[in-house]
């Protein structure tokens, strides 16, 4: 049973940036992707980011361009950064392993940009 421990987040200004951290304990298996979803009050979870043990990423379409995701295979940690923060980038954000066909999700952070 893998354990997520996420840290970081907060209030941040808009135009800011946040840094998550998500580190992974109790694998007994590879872990094949860790990354991070998010969700906004009255919507559906999305993926913000998601990066494989090759090094392959995806991005979702709200934050391609502003968002790098990072790993330590020797730690078992992603780290997330996000930069020009907006109002809309609000939300609880979950850290998400897939690991020998189970996925495992945080408990999850919140962000609120805001002034």
């Amino acid at each position: 049973q893998i354990k997520l421990v996420e840290s970081g987040g907060g209030l941040v200004q808009p135009g800011g940036s946040l840094r998550l951290s998500c580190a992974a304990s109790g694998k007994n298996s590879l872990i094949d992707t860790m990354g991070w979803y998010r969700q906004v009050p009255g919507k559906e979870r999305e993926l913000v980011a998601i990066e494989s043990d090759t090094g392959r990423t995806k991005f979702g379409d709200s934050v391609k361009g502003r968002v790098t995701i990072s790993r330590d295979n020797t730690k078992d940690t992603a780290y997330l950064e996000l930069n020009g923060l907006k109002a809309e980038d609000t939300g609880v954000y979950f850290c998400n392993v897939f690991s020998a066909s189970t996925i495992y999700w945080g408990q999850g952070t919140q962000v609120t940009v805001s002034s």
